[in-house]
């Protein structure tokens, strides 16, 4: 996420093959471009696939292993759409869903990777939104529905999740006071109670993005006012959330405003971002996280402002 964050859950026997990272700011302005990243032959170039059914950035995803959800965004105004991709036909026109509750943007998304997403916060570029939407998968064409909301309005931020139990994002920033280090939980089960602040990371940072397993969250790069990107990879251990995180990494140089996708086991991958339109794809090996992320391949032409996420080829 983020702009835009990313989700993941347990992955069934063989896992994600791919991550699509769609949208984004070009050279050329704001695009509805699909990339892909294949994992297996990931030093190659991301190949271009099938558009999002309109050109926007500042969006966030989720998904399962045959679908995935891109919703809301800005062109240059805040859009409520949701857009789907089948990942089988993925050079097919990405199709319009039911929207979100209102439009927003700069938010992130997590899910249960078989039944429901989550949309969390964002802004309207006038208004931060504490609001979490929920679309049903199995009935995406209509509107998301409004669940608990998140203890303070925030956008910017990032997020990762669990299995079907729980999703993990940072807030990001509002702009009063600012800048947060707060990282929160939902409980999928009870989704219409205000999501539980846990744990910190090691820094307050917004524009980050993350990726995980079904034990780790990773939440890497990002920005704190008038500091120059951070490179810095901040992992969350699920199980001991309450803890502030521990500093891993880090990513070869420091970014901000990009997106990451998961094999959900071995390694996640960061695409993209700031410094301007970052072509540049670093991966993480999560078994030797204390490494610095090594870069693999690029996109053509770069790419900042846009969501990923992960699924079956």
């Amino acid at each position: 996420m983020t702009g835009g964050g990313v989700t993941f859950t347990a992955p069934p026997p063989g896992g994600p093959t791919a991550g699509w990272y769609a949208g984004g700011f070009l050279s050329t302005g704001i695009v509805s471009t699909v990339n892909r990243v294949t994992f297996a032959t990931d030093t190659a170039t991301a190949s271009v696939r099938g558009p999002l059914s309109m050109a926007k950035q500042y969006e966030a995803a989720t998904g399962t292993f045959t679908y995935g959800w891109f919703g809301a965004g800005a062109n240059p105004s805040a859009i409520s759409a949701v857009d789907r991709i089948t990942y089988a036909t993925d050079t097919a026109t990405a199709t319009a869903r039911g929207p979100l509750s209102s439009a927003r943007y700069s938010l992130v998304a997590t899910g249960d990777n078989t039944t429901y997403g989550w949309f969390i916060g964002g802004t309207t570029g006038a208004v931060t939104v504490s609001t979490i939407d929920r679309i049903t998968f199995a009935s995406d064409t209509a509107t998301a529905s409004v669940r608990g909301p998140i203890a303070a309005a925030a956008y910017n931020g990032a997020a990762s999740t669990d299995t079907t139990t729980y999703g993990w994002f940072s807030y990001g920033r509002n702009d009063n006071p600012g800048r947060f280090s707060t990282v929160a939980r939902i409980t999928y089960a009870t989704d219409t109670n205000t999501a539980s602040v846990r744990g910190p990371l090691s820094a307050a940072k917004y524009k980050l993005a993350a990726t995980g397993t079904t034990a780790y969250g990773w939440y890497a790069g990002g920005k704190e006012f008038a500091v120059p990107e951070y490179s810095t990879v901040d992992r969350i251990d699920y199980a001991n959330d309450t803890a502030t995180a521990s500093v891993r990494g880090p990513l070869a140089s420091g970014v901000q405003v990009f997106a990451a996708s998961t094999d959900g086991t071995t390694y996640g991958w960061f695409g993209g971002g700031a410094p301007f339109n970052y072509s540049v794809v670093q991966r993480i090996t999560y078994a030797t996280d204390t490494a610095t992320a090594s870069n693999r391949g690029n996109f053509v032409g770069g790419g900042q402002n846009w969501a990923a996420t992960s699924g079956v080829q």
